[in-house]
């Protein structure tokens, strides 16, 4: 009972990516191929809504749910990492044709393929993990 509204978040979750087709093969598709601005219409909310939530918890020194304030480090920006990580994550997203969240939600809706996809990722993460230490960060 103590996760429920965790499974209740992500019910709407996937309900929201499969209404806005986030998970649609095709929108993926249009959007590498620059045919479509629907997915970087939802991208680009994503990040402005993410960006004006950080600014709020800022802001208003919001607290999380046990009462302790929410720290957000500033860091200086490496673009080298986030250009090799952020290329690897495209070119995956590419081939499977869904990122982290939709993957799930498609293995939900009958996609069945998208467990060996999901597989390959916890392998990528794991591989990570243990290459860590010798990646530029």
């Amino acid at each position: 009972m103590k996760y429920l509204k965790f499974l209740a978040v992500g019910v709407f979750f996937g309900i929201l990516l499969i209404k806005s087709e986030a998970v649609s093969w095709f929108r993926i598709f249009e959007m590498f191929r620059f045919e479509s601005f629907h997915m970087f219409g939802i991208i680009g909310s994503a990040v402005a809504l993410g960006a004006i939530g950080i600014a709020a918890i800022k802001k208003w020194k919001v607290k999380d749910l046990s009462g302790t304030p929410i720290q957000i480090p500033s860091k200086a920006p490496n673009y080298k990492s986030a250009l090799i990580g952020g290329s690897i994550f495209g070119l995956g997203w590419a081939l499977a044709g869904a990122c982290p969240g939709p993957m799930y939600v498609l293995v939900g809706t009958g996609a069945v393929s998208m467990l060996l996809v999901i597989a390959a990722a916890l392998a990528g993460t794991f591989v990570y993990g243990l290459l860590r230490d010798k990646l530029p960060h």
